[in-house]
């Protein structure tokens, strides 16, 4: 190991003692700590507003375009094809040109989306338009690349629930600016709205330091590039990256046998996920007004309410995912919200009574995924950390496109209610079974303890 060191000193990097105060949780600032989470949490909300708009608002449109329920399930469905297209593109992004300028792209990409989504003239321009959604949907993925590898171990995953909750708040923003604006500029105006504060993230991003961890892959990559491995090995031997592994494709380490299994599972189980998302949470309001009979103004106020107690829930899932373990804390909510949306679906009759189940199971659905995206961010090794979290990210959308067509599918078989549970409520359930294949990973481990 001694020969290792001399060689990486004598290339003019690190020595293992300044190696090991880099791993530590004090080797970045607490103040640079907080004002990126900060950022983080207010770039996921406007990157939240603007991704869940578009379903909030997709039944006023189709009323001033004309389009049938079967119509926007269909175009719901296509501009999730597109927006899988772009979110694929981002785990490279923040592989290969780091996790600071990946975050730059995801929250203009957001505002962009927004902004050109409010001079919609048909459905094409519509799906074209909705495909830079997908940068700002893939904030989350960057978002848990970057500050796992800021956030100390023991408090990652509850650290990070606080920003992953911007989720609700972004859907809670939006329902009220809704609300609120609706009526007096048009769902145009609504779009147009979220641009302005997007921009302002964007600028507030500038002053983010990089990811120290990023900084260290860099170095390694650059001894590879240079044709110095035995160097570059060294140094990734004392920053716990595997520089042999670096060589290869970050896309095709995804599928290596060391890490195949994890990756299948955990990007099936978030696929089947996402039918759920695109049924009680994008498709919301076709789900209360037209499932239920809830008047759109009412089932505003139900999302409002809902998504307030789902950030509670996010809060709690960090928690406990910290303290029992992700994957556990992860099945066990995605049955219990299987639970409550049968319940609602099939039992609930009313308003409070539809209110209170569909709260129940948002709490455990959405607030499930800060311990969600904690365990992506940790059960990929830093090499292809970016990577992993936005494949398994734009598995989302790939969800999202079938539960669409499932959806579509059934509405000329079966009633709305019945339509729903076979694309929301069963799909939730496959995916709190599916993984129990992906890795079980004990709380409280540093990352180079997880993963090579």
């Amino acid at each position: 190991m001694e020969t290792n060191v001399l060689k990486v000193e004598g290339a003019g990097l690190e020595t293992a003692e300044t190696a090991k105060v880099r791993k530590e949780d004090g080797a970045v600032p607490r103040g640079s700590i907080i004002y990126a989470s900060i950022v983080a949490f207010f770039a996921w909300v406007f990157s939240t507003y603007d991704f869940i708009l578009f379903g909030t608002l997709l039944p006023v449109m189709s009323g001033e375009f004309g389009w049938s329920t079967a119509k926007s399930a269909e175009i719901a469905m296509w501009v999730s094809v597109t927006t899988l297209i772009v979110s694929l593109m981002v785990g490279p992004i923040t592989d290969y040109f780091g996790r600071r300028n990946a975050l730059m792209l995801t929250t203009a990409g957001a505002a962009v989306s927004s902004g050109l989504t409010g001079l919609t003239m048909g459905p094409l321009y519509l799906i074209v338009v909705r495909a830079l959604s997908g940068l700002g949907f893939s904030e989350q993925a960057v978002n848990t690349t970057y500050l796992s590898e800021l956030s100390g171990a023991k408090k990652r995953g509850f650290v990070y629930s606080f920003i992953q909750g911007g989720w609700p708040i972004g859907v809670l923003f939006a329902s009220f600016i809704t609300a609120q604006l609706l009526p007096h500029i048009g769902w145009r105006g609504v779009f147009l709205v979220g641009t302005i504060p997007a921009v302002i993230i964007m600028l507030l991003r500038i002053k983010l330091k990089e990811s120290p961890k990023y900084e260290q892959m860099r170095e390694v990559r650059k001894l590879i590039q240079a044709g110095k491995m035995e160097e570059a090995k060294a140094l990734g031997q004392l920053h716990g990256i595997d520089s042999e592994k670096m060589t290869k494709m970050s896309m095709t380490q995804l599928f290596a046998s060391d890490i195949r299994k994890h990756t299948i599972f955990l990007g099936i189980a978030h696929m089947f996920n996402w039918f759920a998302i695109q049924m009680f949470s994008v498709l919301s309001t076709t789900v209360l007004t037209e499932g239920k009979g809830i008047s759109f103004d009412n089932s505003l106020f139900m999302l409002i309410f809902s998504n307030g107690l789902a950030y509670v829930g996010y809060i709690t899932h960090g928690y406990f995912g910290d303290k029992f373990g992700r994957r556990g804390t992860i099945i066990f909510s995605w049955i219990m919200a299987a639970l409550g949306f049968s319940f609602m679906l099939f039992v609930a009759e009313g308003y409070w009574p539809v209110l209170i189940s569909y709260s129940v199971g948002l709490f455990f659905l959405i607030g499930s995924y800060a311990a969600l995206y904690s365990y992506m961010g940790e059960s990929f090794p830093t090499r292809i950390r970016g990577t992993g979290a936005a494949f398994i990210n734009a598995m989302g959308p790939v969800g999202a496109i079938f539960g669409s067509l499932v959806f579509t599918l059934a509405l000329s078989h079966y009633s709305t209610v019945s339509s729903i549970f076979l694309a929301g409520v069963i799909p939730l359930v496959l995916s709190g079974l599916l993984m129990f294949g992906a890795r079980s990973i004990s709380p409280s481990k540093e990352l180079e303890e997880i993963s090579q």
